[in-house]
């Protein structure tokens, strides 16, 4: 049986390796599960965790979550462990820039797939090892706001997991156990921007300006969580943008976004 435990997904690089390095300060935890597709990565991450001195070890847990089998070794897994689950990250995600032809169908399946249905099915996994003062913290995205032309599959799959966030949220009111839709903008010290880019055309957005960094976003969402906020917009821009979303009608937000893009 595995002690206090957090599970990470998406841990191999980006926002999810952040959290696993913010994690590991805190000295609250016995074992940090990390989930993602490359198993060298999440093994250099536990050496690495081992050899530092650090009480908490790394468990590596390579898997694709866009295999549907891949949910059947998390529930065996859990099954067999019954952790007490502290912190729930579901950072596993990706994006495409660019217009509906130049994105493949196998990219737009696998966005879905993997920012969709991945986190709702790792988060219903998780739950019943989850109990007063756990956190779960959905990896959402600015891009939940409002529609986003040239980045639409992307917008509307963190849409649905903000939605899905929210709601979760009110549903678990009383047990104690907090859900914290993460709403970052660009993030610069990630693969995210490089992979988006790797399509048929991402001309439709040349510029990042003012984008982020991840250790800022990771402290901010995890003291937002710990505090029991519904939604964590770490970030001057990401907030303004939230609040901007509330009372400005969506076309008119497409209007500004079709302005900015092409700054």
């Amino acid at each position: 049986m595995s002690g206090k435990i957090a599970i990470v997904t998406g841990a191999s690089s980006g926002l999810g390796r952040e959290y696993v390095s913010q994690l590991l300060k805190k000295n609250c935890l016995d074992e940090i599960w990390v989930i993602a597709r490359r198993k060298e990565r999440l093994d250099e991450l536990s050496k690495r965790t081992l050899s530092s001195g650090n009480t908490c070890t790394i468990r590596p847990i390579p898997l694709d979550l866009v295999c549907q089998e891949s949910f059947e070794v998390i529930s065996t897994i859990l099954r067999k462990e019954k952790p007490s689950v502290q912190y729930l990250v579901n950072a596993a995600g990706f994006g495409k820039i660019g217009s509906w032809k130049d994105i493949s169908l196998d990219d737009c399946s696998s966005m879905i797939d993997l920012n969709c249905k991945a986190a709702v099915n790792i988060t219903q996994l998780v739950l019943p090892y989850m109990n007063k003062g756990s956190c779960i913290l959905e990896i959402c995205s600015t891009a939940a706001f409002q529609p986003f032309p040239y980045l639409g599959v992307y917008s509307a799959t963190k849409s649905f997991l903000y939605r899905y966030s929210r709601s979760l949220r009110i549903e678990l009111m009383g047990s104690g156990i907090h859900v914290t839709a993460v709403c970052p903008y660009w993030i610069r010290d990630t693969e995210f921007i490089s992979n988006a880019q790797k399509t048929g055309n991402s001309s439709f957005i040349r510029h990042f300006p003012l984008a982020s960094r991840s250790g800022n976003v990771v402290k901010r969402s995890l003291a937002d969580a710990k505090l029991g906020l519904p939604v964590s917009t770490p970030g001057p821009v990401c907030t303004i943008h939230r609040l901007a979303a509330k009372f400005i009608p969506g076309e008119l937000m497409m209007g500004i976004w079709e302005f900015i893009r092409r700054i």
